[in-house]
C-alpha cells in the first residue's frame, strides 16, 4: 500500500546533530530563486562541481545546478557540523557489478542522502537508511505513452486503465516512484526498468508519494522495511 505526504509546510531548518534523523526522513522541497534576485554563493562547491556547473549552455541550467548542489551541501553541513565546502563525497559500490559507481556518499557514511531536480524543484532527502528522491514534471501525453512501454507490466495496465486525459499524471507518479528506488538502490536506470513493480512497497523499502506543487510528481524510497515519519521541509532559498 503506498502513501502520501500531505502539502503542510514546516520550517526549513537544517540544524541539528546527525543523531536526530535516526528517528525520521527529512525532505527539503525547494524553488529555484529567479536569476534576478541575490547572487548565489558558490563558493561551497569542490572544483569538479564548478567544471560540470560550467559544462552547461543554457544559463538556466547553470543556475539550477548550482542552487542545486550548494543547497545539498548547506543542509548536510547543519546536520553534520562540517562546512559545507569541507564535506568530501564518494560511491557506494554498484549492487549490479561492485564497481564504485553506486548512489553518491558522503565520506564519512553518515547520513544517507539524494537529491533529484527539474525545472524549478529541487528535493533534498536525508535519512540514516539508504535513501533516493525524485521530481518529475508531467510530460507530454506522446512522452507517457512512448516510455511507458518499457515499464513494468502491472505498471503499464494501470496508466493504460485510467482516463487519456490522466495518463500523463498516472505515469509521472510511476515514473518518479522508480526513479527513487533505482537511485536509493544505486543502480540508477541501469537496472531494467520493467524489473519492478513499484506501484507499492518492495522487499526492504519503502516508497511514499509526495506532494511538492502543480506540474510535478515526486516520490521517496527509503530502505527500511518499518515505516518512518517523513517530515517535508519548504522553502524559496536555503
Amino acid at each position: 500500500m503506498s502513501r502520501s505526504v500531505g502539502e503542510a509546510t514546516v520550517a526549513l531548518s537544517a540544524g541539528g546533530p546527525v543523531g536526530r534523523l535516526l528517528s525520521d526522513v527529512r525532505v527539503w522541497a525547494l524553488r529555484v530563486p529567479d536569476a534576478s534576485s541575490a547572487p548565489l554563493d558558490l563558493s561551497v562547491l569542490d572544483p569538479e562541481e564548478r567544471r560540470r556547473m560550467d559544462t552547461f549552455v543554457r544559463d538556466a541550467d547553470r543556475l539550477r545546478y548550482g542552487f542545486a548542489h550548494s543547497s545539498l551541501r548547506t543542509i548536510l553541513s547543519g546536520l553534520t557540523g562540517t562546512a559545507p565546502e569541507a564535506l568530501c563525497f564518494a560511491r557506494s559500490s554498484c549492487p549490479g557489478c561492485g564497481g564504485p559507481h553506486g548512489r553518491p556518499v558522503l565520506s564519512t557514511h553518515a547520513p544517507e542522502f539524494s537529491l533529484s531536480y527539474s525545472r524549478d524543484m529541487v528535493l533534498v532527502a536525508v535519512a540514516s537508511e539508504p535513501i533516493g528522491v525524485d521530481v518529475e514534471p508531467t510530460p507530454e501525453p506522446e512522452v507517457a505513452d512512448e516510455l511507458a512501454r518499457i515499464l513494468h507490466p502491472a505498471e503499464r495496465a494501470e496508466i493504460e486503465a485510467a482516463p487519456p486525459a490522466g495518463r500523463p499524471v498516472a505515469f509521472a507518479r510511476l515514473w518518479a516512484r522508480k526513479e527513487a528506488y533505482l537511485k536509493g538502490l544505486g543502480t540508477g536506470l541501469g537496472r531494467d526498468a520493467a524489473a519492478d513493480d513499484v506501484r507499492g512497497d518492495l522487499p526492504g523499502w519503502r516508497l511514499t508519494d509526495l506532494s511538492v506543487g502543480t506540474g510535478y510528481a515526486a516520490a521517496l524510497a527509503v530502505g527500511c522495511p518499518v515505516a518512518r515519519l517523513v517530515r517535508v521541509h519548504r522553502a524559496l532559498r536555503v
